[in-house]
């Protein structure tokens, strides 16, 4: 697909433009609205795809749990393996369209992994995520980022004392969620490792502050995210935190969103979450498999 029709794409999913300004720009480089039209089912996600692993997988426990924050009730939906043993936990940060399908989904991968797994509602904040996409991104506007990073750092809280946690807590979190991942690392000394996707950095100021482990994925076109790179690396490097950088080559921003058509990459979505699963693993002790 040409590159101009995902970067714009990628200016309307962030909020830079309204719906109607994506689709009369989409059809002028399609050439017709309905050319435009033959290509928005293969830019917007759809989520009749997002169960690589079943929401009535019988291996697994599935609920909808809540915690308390500071700044107000915070939803979400907790997954791990049948049995009583106690697992290392994963908060799951969802990207700018709240708690969907997909990223329940991700947390259900996690889960089959051996994690208690968490996807996090940050949009219970401002009254939860509704479920048709154009209104949670619209919602997500309303986001205050740093009542969402409060919210975050009492979901560590939270599932460092959950009945079935080990006490081994990691995050990970994709486009918005991964910018809010490496603000986690440097607001939560709780945070034992954290895995980004494709997410905004930290100043460096703040980069002394973490004590997480981090692993960071970026995809080689994404030019407004990794224009930071370079600064986070040095800041890491001078202040010898433990991290690891993986750049995936022919990539797009979202690329590990297999909902979304023209930007899944399927080799390097394999291998991040290859690298994830592995990555905690080593941080925060493998987990006992189910039976």
């Amino acid at each position: 697909m040409d590159q101009r029709i995902i970067n714009l794409y990628d200016r309307f999913t962030h909020g830079e433009m309204t719906r109607r300004r994506f689709l009369d720009k989409l059809a002028e480089l399609a050439g017709s609205a309905t050319a435009a039209a033959a290509l928005l089912p293969l830019l917007q996600n759809d989520y009749a795809k997002a169960a690589i692993v079943a929401d009535n997988d019988p291996r697994l426990v599935s609920e909808r749990v809540s915690f308390e924050s500071p700044k107000g009730r915070i939803n979400g939906y907790l997954t791990r393996l049948k049995g009583n043993e106690k697992r290392p936990a994963v908060l799951v940060v969802h990207e700018n369209r709240g708690l969907n399908p997909h990223l329940e989904d991700v947390a259900r991968r996690l889960a089959l992994a051996g994690f208690l797994a968490y996807a996090v509602d940050l949009l219970s904040l401002v009254g939860g995520t509704p479920p048709d996409e154009d209104d949670a991104r619209n919602l997500h506007g309303r986001l205050n980022p740093d009542d969402a990073l409060v919210a975050l750092v009492a979901a560590v809280d939270f599932l460092k004392t959950y009945p079935g946690s080990t006490g081994k807590v990691g995050a990970v979190g994709f486009c918005f969620g991964g910018m809010m991942v490496n603000r986690l690392a440097a607001a939560s000394p709780e945070l034992d490792a954290g895995v980004a996707y494709y997410g905004r950095q930290v100043p460096a100021v703040q980069v002394p502050n973490i004590k997480a482990s981090l692993l960071l994925h970026y995809a080689e076109n994404d030019v407004a995210v990794n224009a930071g790179i370079a600064e986070y690396e040095a800041a890491l490097k001078a202040n010898n935190k433990r991290y690891a950088i993986h750049t995936y080559p022919g990539t797009q921003h979202a690329f590990n969103n297999d909902t979304g058509a023209a930007r899944y990459n399927k080799a390097a979505a394999d291998l991040a979450w290859q690298r994830t699963i592995a990555f905690f693993n080593e941080t925060l002790g493998t987990p006992p498999k189910g039976a």
